[in-house]
């Protein structure tokens, strides 16, 4: 895999991107288990099913697209970002020295977003480590930098995460990854309810700053937009409030740019061992 990898850093992110789209395609066509989950997922959210399968195009532009973040150095991940919009927020939420938390969903391009961050001070980024071994070496070999740190999604990672908001730094997370039973709550998302971690909402808890952030992918390989916007509505009230706000935030972020959302995960699964979903 770190062979492939490698091979695939050097192409162009304009062949790459077309790579994935076939793979995306290929994907849905011939898996029916893939293709229900996408169609069912963007369904529930009331989007065009037109967008199925650039959807699908998109989700294999994801994959591949990893090659040339994880493969390349620092500078030339970040040079593949033509765009920022929303800076200001960044600047000002640095600048309050209080610790930013950086709410990214599984939309567009993630992973350049840490990446990009971690040119403006010391981040750490919650991951769930792999099964395998082979993806765990390539995972760390791809997204640990010299101000990019890892915590895993265990109580040593929660640690990490405060350790570093209490120094005034940065941290990232998906808060649309469905969390471990006893790490979440059921809570709406797109009128269903979905098992929902709450960690992301006790950071914001701890006093600093919130930012929703995504990495738009352009269209042609021309590179990646980079949005921070502040949460619509300020967070506010209990880790549950909380948790239900930062989901509807996340609805909105994806409504500007839907068919680069990962709508073939299984967001609304019950994990095992946890309470069913409300009737």
């Amino acid at each position: 895999m770190v062979f492939l990898f490698r091979l695939l850093s050097h192409l162009p992110l304009s062949a790459i991107h077309r790579l994935g789209g076939w793979l995306g395609r290929l994907t849905y066509l011939l898996s029916p288990t893939y293709r229900r989950n996408l169609r069912g997922n963007m369904a529930q959210a009331g989007i065009d099913p037109a967008l199925n399968l650039p959807a699908a195009a998109e989700a294999g532009k994801q994959m591949l697209e990893l090659s040339r973040i994880w493969m390349r150095t620092l500078d030339e991940a970040n040079a593949q970002v033509v765009n920022v919009v929303g800076r200001g927020h960044l600047e000002a939420a640095l600048a309050a020295g209080k610790g930013v938390v950086f709410l990214t969903p599984h939309l567009g391009c993630f992973e350049i977003t840490a990446q990009y961050l971690s040119s403006f001070g010391d981040i750490t980024v919650l991951y769930r480590p792999p099964k395998s071994a082979a993806a765990q070496e390539l995972i760390l070999m791809g997204r640990k930098r010299a101000q990019l740190h890892l915590a895993p999604a265990d109580l040593s990672g929660v640690r990490a995460l405060i350790k570093a908001l209490k120094k005034g730094q940065m941290v990232g997370m998906l808060p649309d990854q469905a969390p471990k039973t006893g790490e979440g709550v059921w809570l709406d998302f797109f009128g269903r309810p979905a098992y929902t971690m709450t960690l992301a909402a006790r950071l914001t808890e701890t006093g600093a700053a919130a930012l929703m952030t995504w990495g738009e992918r352009l269209p042609g390989g021309r590179g990646y937009r980079i949005h921070f916007q502040l949460p619509t509505q300020p967070l506010t009230g209990d880790t549950v409030a909380r948790a239900q706000q930062i989901n509807h935030e996340i609805e909105t972020l994806i409504r500007q740019c839907p068919a680069q959302y990962l709508w073939g995960y299984n967001r609304y699964k019950q994990p095992r061992g946890a309470e069913p979903p409300p009737a």
